[in-house]
């Protein structure tokens, strides 16, 4: 299932690539997480809380930080697992842009798959769901960004 969106952010891209890298922004932005260890530059451990309909569950997982273009943008992809519901995946290609307003156009197409229990639950309430948590993240992102502006 993929997903897409657009946000406006008033600050400079290098300060939306700063924060798009910063675990401590990451951690107040990605839906239900719980915890945000950075690894190294490019790869990170999370723990998540999320309910996807009437499934609740942890995830463990890893994150990754792929093709990295600073300050114009990156690829983002995790993957966790959530023991007896089952396992989430899914990346984003971000991309930044300068505005015409002199702020910072983020863009982002997201994918996303589960298996197990969540697997079950139907297309439609995933894909749903999925479309919710990414335009959470992002929109959360945007609002951080706005709030330190």
């Amino acid at each position: 299932m993929d997903m897409e969106g657009e946000y406006a952010i008033p600050a400079s891209r290098d300060r939306v690539w700063s924060a798009l890298n910063d675990p401590a922004v990451l951690l107040r932005c990605i839906p239900g997480c719980e915890e945000l260890d950075k690894l190294s530059d490019t790869e990170m451990t999370a723990k998540l809380k999320l309910k996807i309909g009437p499934v609740s569950a942890r995830f463990a997982g890893k994150v990754h930080l792929y093709d990295m273009d600073a300050p114009n943008g990156y690829r983002i992809s995790g993957e966790g697992q959530g023991g007896a519901a089952g396992f989430g995946k899914g990346g984003a290609t971000v991309t930044l842009a300068d505005a015409p307003d002199g702020g910072t156009v983020l863009r982002y197409k997201a994918e996303a798959a589960v298996g197990g229990k969540l697997a079950q639950l139907g297309a439609r309430l995933i894909q749903g769901t999925a479309a919710k948590l990414a335009d959470e993240f992002f929109a959360a992102f945007a609002r951080i960004m706005s709030e330190e502006a």
